[in-house]
């Protein structure tokens, strides 16, 4: 059906004019001005943009990760009905993990170094469930699995420095899961690791939305990436969106001339840390 039409039902995600306004800098700067995009459930959306484009930033206010302090955030962002935007840290706690949960760019700094990765993992049934250890410790090594963990029993007893990169991308992306959530935001999750890797990642993210069907809101640098799972995508610049829809008309037909410099910009991103890509044609598909 038509988005929104699904039998009556409420769509997933109806974000309205988000924005998000800093004013802790003398003159108020908009990091995200009127955000606007509707999913449905079980739907693989993706943000694309350069670094400041507000694509993280939409993502960290949608799930209250932004110090409130210094920061207007308006618009609405009805998840199921319920509008995120407007409940308190506490209700919020409610639907983190549970509902919606976020998977975010560099694990390192997301995993507590002096918590074996098992506890991690099943750190969000504590919070949120009645759970014997037994069934916390079930829930948790199936969700490693499903995160694609060889031998989860082993990794369950380990200490995140043991695990390489992509192992500990999908640990955090098995904590993310363990509560069965319906919508995951992805921010940026395969931007520090090697091109096989991140392809197995989105494999991974692949699965676990015709496994699970989770809906995933996908926020990614490299349109190549958002192409490979997404089957619409929005692309943001300073704060604005500036060209939406289907994936592939997106990519084929883009109508923007920023969308475009994106796709022809693709080749020479792959990343090393902290910079851009450096021009030289590693990986020109």
């Amino acid at each position: 059906g038509h988005p929104g039409q699904n039998g009556g039902g409420v769509m997933m995600l109806d974000i309205r004019d988000l924005s998000v306004v800093f004013t802790d800098r003398g003159a108020p700067f908009t990091a995200v001005d009127r955000f606007s995009l509707r999913m449905d459930r079980g739907e693989i959306v993706g943000v694309v943009g350069e670094s400041g484009s507000g694509k993280s930033m939409t993502a960290h206010a949608l799930m209250g990760l932004i110090q409130r302090s210094q920061v207007t955030v308006s618009g609405s962002a009805l998840f199921e009905g319920t509008d995120l935007l407007a409940l308190s840290r506490e209700e919020l706690r409610q639907y983190q993990g549970r509902d919606l949960s976020i998977i975010f760019q560099e694990p390192m700094t997301s995993l507590n170094p002096t918590m074996r990765v098992g506890a991690q993992v099943e750190e969000s049934l504590r919070i949120h469930g009645k759970l014997s250890r037994a069934e916390r410790k079930a829930r948790a090594l199936e969700a490693m699995a499903l995160a694609g963990l060889p031998e989860p029993e082993a990794v369950y007893r380990q200490w995140p420095h043991q695990l390489s990169g992509g192992m500990r991308q999908r640990a955090m992306i098995a904590s993310a899961l363990v509560l069965r959530p319906r919508l995951l935001i992805a921010d940026e999750p395969t931007t520090a690791l090697d091109v096989t890797i991140q392809a197995q990642i989105l494999e991974t993210l692949r699965e676990i939305n015709r496994r699970e069907g989770a809906a995933i809101l996908f926020i990614s640098h490299d349109l190549g990436v958002v192409k490979a799972l997404c089957s619409r995508v929005v692309v943001m610049k300073r704060g604005r969106i500036v060209e939406s829809g289907p994936v592939d008309e997106v990519f084929y037909h883009p109508k923007e001339e920023y969308t475009r410099l994106l796709i022809s910009s693709r080749p020479a991103r792959k990343k090393l840390r902290g910079g851009g890509g450096d021009g030289s044609a590693h990986g020109a598909h």
